[in-house]
């Protein structure tokens, strides 16, 4: 396995167990503090990133990507703690939140010119079904039989 195997297995784990951690901290705080207590999180690790990083051979551009991308991931966090708090399913509103990889493809596409394989473009088309199947909850039975029922006369 390539060394980046390594770290995007790593990935796989450590978000798989944010997702359980940000919906056990939704259904006890605001999605605004829960915000706030992850941001808390990224800063302890400032001093030993600091430690293995350059930032000053960074470009001004380079600067405001990096900016713009803590941001974007601040926002979208923010969005899925306000889902979560609002009562979403952990098991449905993370797994669907992780389909965020297709904006960035078609974002690659358009701005990067990256091409795809019809194969890949089988891939994305399942990630579709798979969303939509991972959010479908069907009706409860006794909510439906409740507004199917008439009133006496």
């Amino acid at each position: 396995m390539p060394r980046w195997g390594y770290y995007s297995a790593i990935v796989i784990v450590l978000w798989g167990v944010v997702g359980l951690l940000q919906k056990l901290g939704a259904n006890r705080i605001s999605a605004r503090a829960l915000l706030i207590w992850v941001t808390f999180g990224y800063v302890i690790l400032v001093p030993a990133l600091l430690v293995v990083s350059d930032l000053r051979s960074l470009s001004g551009r380079e600067a405001l990507v990096g900016i713009l991308s803590g941001v974007t991931n601040g926002l979208g966090a923010w969005c899925l703690f306000a889902a979560l708090e609002k009562g979403a399913k952990a098991s449905v509103a993370v797994p669907l939140t992780a389909l965020n990889p297709l904006v960035t493809v078609l974002l690659a596409i358009a701005f990067l010119q990256e091409k795809l394989t019809l194969t890949q473009w089988a891939g994305i088309a399942l990630a579709v079904v798979a969303g939509i199947l991972m959010s479908y909850e069907p009706e409860e039975p006794a909510r439906a039989g409740a507004q199917n029922q008439q009133p006496a006369r």
